[in-house]
């Protein structure tokens, strides 16, 4: 049996629910579409958002030659030979453009995705590509620098939900409509928050529930329940996880252990790469922690190589212990903001040289050139002796990179650096 929400896809623009904010009557996307002008887009988003349905849609309205396919099943050799069809057809007597719709376009490679460039110049093709991750990340700038748009799908709404199987349960030809159904709003709009904002799994449960009624086909809170158990025990492993990994760096930085222990949980359930999630993890070690706890960087690795050595499922306490050390202990930034300034200094002004004293001496001819006259080493003056470090421009301006918190062990590195320079304040006034 053909399942509902394959049914239920609707084939004309009016039809379509939900993204009206980029999709409405007198949107530039919807005059496109009808004026015929649609050029190439990409659509991404969640699943059961609409997004094959409405490329289907376009393609219908554009009275244009249309191939869908899926990048997982999709090799390089099968898309030249779609090129070459849709090539025949553009100079032939059809003269016709091609749509060529590719669902899941970021498992293709680059040399997948740059064989659409010279058909995309051409005109041969208009491309339609569809991604559940942000094209900004899995799609290479060549191809999106020739696509018209780019538009985000988003989960729908319960209300685009109710609208969408209250048209199932009424609809004559291709839905319920020749049933006696009973339900009333309240049961329904449980269904449609259950299904999360996708109208696949909406329909399919609502289908899989009257298919499998009695002589009275009823929605019934208990029947709902029982349909949606296995989609409510499973994590959308679509979810973007670049957006999971800044939500879960932001609430490290924000000490927020709980939140930061769920978006963890979040990534293991979706992707489950223990190489991405430790290395942002590093990353925040010393982005944010820093030198409020330095230990914090050596600790954070140990529990990568832990996870990495154990895998999962087991993984998942090595990263729990990591996140939840750094969401808990002191926070700076100074590190990074010293970095960032100095990188600054180089890119926007001339530096001058590394002072002679403290070039490379350790080869005959230095003292020629006078490399490493005048240098003093610290260890012979107890540890420390005031002279000059950067160059002398910086020197001169007293240009300061690092400025120390008082967070955690850092108030201590600040105490001592002021102490060194109490220091040599009361030196020089005894001189």
């Amino acid at each position: 049996m053909i399942p509902l929400s394959t049914r239920m896809r609707p084939d004309r623009l009016e039809e379509f629910a939900g993204q009206t904010h980029f999709l409405y009557k007198g949107s530039l996307l919807y005059n496109s579409i009808k004026n015929k002008t649609f050029d190439s887009a990409v659509f991404f988003g969640p699943s059961g958002t609409g997004k094959t349905t409405l490329a289907r849609i376009v393609a219908k309205e554009m009275d244009a030659g249309f191939v869908e396919i899926n990048a997982s099943t999709t090799g390089t050799k099968e898309l030249k030979e779609l090129i070459e069809k849709a090539r025949l057809r553009f100079y032939g007597l059809q003269q016709e453009t091609t749509y060529v719709y590719v669902d899941e376009f970021h498992r293709w490679n680059k040399l997948q995705q740059d064989s659409l460039l010279k058909a995309l110049e051409e005109g041969v093709i208009k491309f339609i590509g569809s991604t559940t991750e942000n094209p900004y990340f899995s799609i290479n700038n060549a191809v999106l620098s020739r696509v018209r748009n780019i538009y985000e799908f988003k989960r729908l709404s319960a209300d685009d939900l109710m609208k969408i199987l209250k048209n199932a349960i009424n609809d004559k030809d291709k839905g319920f409509g020749n049933l006696d159904i009973r339900y009333d709003e309240k049961t329904l709009r449980i269904l449609a928050e259950m299904a999360g904002g996708d109208a696949r799994i909406a329909l399919d449960t609502l289908g899989f529930i009257i298919d499998n009624s009695d002589d009275e086909p009823a929605v019934t809170e208990e029947l709902i329940t029982e349909a949606m158990q296995r989609q409510t025990v499973f994590y959308d492993k679509s979810e973007d996880k670049y957006n999971l990994l800044s939500a879960l760096q932001k609430s490290i930085r924000g000490s927020d252990p709980d939140a930061a222990i769920h978006y963890l949980a979040r990534l293991i359930e979706g992707d489950g790469d223990i190489k991405m999630i430790g290395r942002r993890l590093l990353v925040m070690a010393s982005e944010d922690i820093g030198m409020a706890y330095p230990s914090a960087i050596s600790i954070v690795n140990g529990c990568i190589q832990a996870a990495m050595m154990v895998g999962l499922p087991e993984a998942k306490l090595n990263l729990a212990q990591a996140v939840i050390l750094l969401a808990s202990c002191p926070k700076s930034n100074s590190a990074s903001a010293a970095i960032e300034a100095a990188i600054a200094d180089l890119n926007s002004r001339k530096i001058d040289d590394v002072p002679p004293h403290l070039c490379d001496s350790h080869y005959s001819g230095a003292a020629k050139r006078g490399h490493g006259i005048g240098y003093k080493y610290p260890h012979a003056y107890g540890g420390y002796v005031k002279q000059q470090y950067l160059p002398d421009n910086l020197y001169r301006e007293g240009v300061k990179y690092y400025n120390p918190t008082e967070n955690g062990s850092e108030g201590a590195f600040k105490k001592f650096l002021e102490g060194l320079d109490r220091l040599y304040e009361k030196d020089n006034n005894k001189g």
